[in-house]
């Protein structure tokens, strides 16, 4: 195993009462890569994730090379209106240095003082449950950047986030990424995202499909294999997407 490595994950399987979730995953990641991992619903992306952690009984061996600090924002977090926490009070859990926090939440676009209504608070006093969508994925991005991990686990990241904010979201992790030097996988549902950002692609449906540069393996056999009839569709997202990108040196 090259000396680089980060992680190596071999014939790994997973049976949750009785059904069996994944089949013989074997792949490994690089320090400093990013992998997005694709496939349709309920092909086992968020289990995998979770059994990477530790969290899921499995089969076959997982190991992290050199005990990486990991950082991970589950799928589908939602915070109550009324959650008594305020994002100061939430990022001081971690961090207690007040200047170390606005220097991280700075770096992922949150800073100053923010309105609601005829209200203006800084950002530390927010409550949570005020924030946007996109407001509080940059708060969990600086919540899991802030003890500075080597790798980021990320689950849809941008889940519920309108275009504009997700398109923003993903910019912001290639850049902490390209700065930090921090390996992340990340579960995506949007391809034109993958070709973009990802060194590597991890397709699953139950097991693996494809794995290697996005350029190289994404080809239609593979887009049939994960979603069936809409492959075409995928594919020519794909195409016009990248040729807008290139355009406008995104």
């Amino acid at each position: 195993m090259p000396h680089h490595s980060l992680l190596s994950v071999n014939n790994v399987s997973v049976t949750l009462d009785r059904h069996p979730i994944l089949r013989d995953i074997t792949f490994a990641v690089e320090k400093g890569e990013v992998l997005a991992i694709v496939g349709p619903n309920g092909a086992g992306k968020s289990i995998l994730l979770k059994t990477l952690l530790g969290l899921i009984p499995h089969q076959g061996k997982i190991r992290w090379h050199g005990d990486p600090k990991i950082g991970y924002v589950p799928q589908h977090l939602a915070i109550e209106k009324d959650f008594p926490l305020s994002v100061g009070e939430f990022m001081a859990m971690k961090e207690p240095n007040r200047e170390k926090v606005v220097e991280v939440l700075t770096s992922v676009g949150m800073h100053g003082h923010h309105s609601k209504g005829h209200q203006e608070t800084h950002i530390l006093d927010q409550r949570l449950g005020w924030l946007s969508g996109g407001q509080l994925q940059r708060v969990l991005i600086a919540w899991t950047i802030i003890d500075d991990p080597d790798v980021l686990l990320y689950d849809e990241p941008t889940s519920g986030i309108d275009v504009g904010g997700e398109e923003t979201i993903y910019h912001l992790l290639k850049k902490l990424q390209e700065k930090e030097k921090m390996a992340i996988l990340l579960i995506s549902h949007d391809l034109n995202i993958v070709y973009r950002y990802a060194n590597n692609v991890m397709c699953i449906n139950k097991q693996m499909v494809c794995f290697g540069m996005p350029t190289k393996v994404l080809d239609d056999k593979a887009l049939a294999s994960l979603y069936g009839g809409q492959a075409g569709l995928y594919k020519h997202d794909h195409k016009s997407t990248h040729a807008h990108d290139h355009k406008n040196n995104l």
